[in-house]
């Protein structure tokens, strides 16, 4: 199975400018999403989509493979499904057709290459699925609300007939996307133009820094 790790990469960070090449422990950030799939025993292909010069001589210098993406999909509300689309078509178009497609955001430095290969392992073992997306536990919970912009709330269960909390193993275990990895195949990544398709499972992941603001890199320098 032809295996395709894609690294979304844009120069055009607002919150942390030139974000992908900031420095983390002395390593450019994209470095560590490089050296993970990289070092992936599953991982047949490596390529960076950027539009920026900076950052694909930086991923070069770490053997990563550069594919320029086009200035349309590299704005601030350019989605990452196309962006995946793109590449996919660009390589096909050169004789290379991918079975699946890993999706590898250079924000989550702390998935290393074990942790993808979990995530692959998973994959490649429960061919009843279509996609696998790391998650983390929220917490066993029922209580939650919705802040809306206006400053009105929400409910998001049922609080005139809240359980008791000797109940809750009755609810459920929320569960959030980390961003580290989603793992599709190719035709369902065509058809659906979505990275989690339409039959899926989780790797659940103990812990995870989606590097967003600087207290992000704070968090993730002290866990690296």
């Amino acid at each position: 199975m032809e295996i395709l790790a894609i690294i979304p990469a844009r120069g055009g960070s607002k919150g942390i400018p030139k974000k992908n090449i900031k420095l983390l422990k002395g390593k450019p950030l994209i470095y560590y999403t490089i050296k993970a799939a990289l070092d992936s025993k599953y991982v047949n292909r490596v390529i960076l989509s950027t539009e920026d010069e900076k950052i694909a001589a930086v991923a070069r210098e770490y053997n990563a493979q550069v594919l320029k993406r086009p200035l349309e999909l590299a704005q601030d509300e350019t989605k990452t499904a196309p962006v995946l689309l793109h590449v996919v078509e660009q390589l096909e178009k050169q004789g290379y057709k991918p079975d699946v497609v890993v999706l590898l955001q250079a924000t989550c430095p702390l998935r290393d290459a074990k942790k993808l290969d979990e995530a692959i392992e998973l994959f490649l073992n429960n061919p009843q699925c279509d996609s696998v997306f790391s998650a983390k536990k929220i917490g066993l919970t029922h209580a939650l609300w919705r802040q809306n912009h206006d400053g009105t709330i929400t409910g998001l269960y049922d609080y005139r007939n809240r359980p008791r909390r000797q109940d809750l193993d009755k609810h459920f275990d929320l569960m959030c996307e980390t961003g580290e990895t989603y793992i599709v195949k190719t035709d369902v990544l065509k058809r659906v133009k979505d990275f989690i398709g339409e039959c899926p499972i989780l790797h659940v992941v103990d812990s995870s820094v989606d590097i967003d603001t600087l207290e992000d890199f704070e968090t993730a320098e002290r866990l690296l």
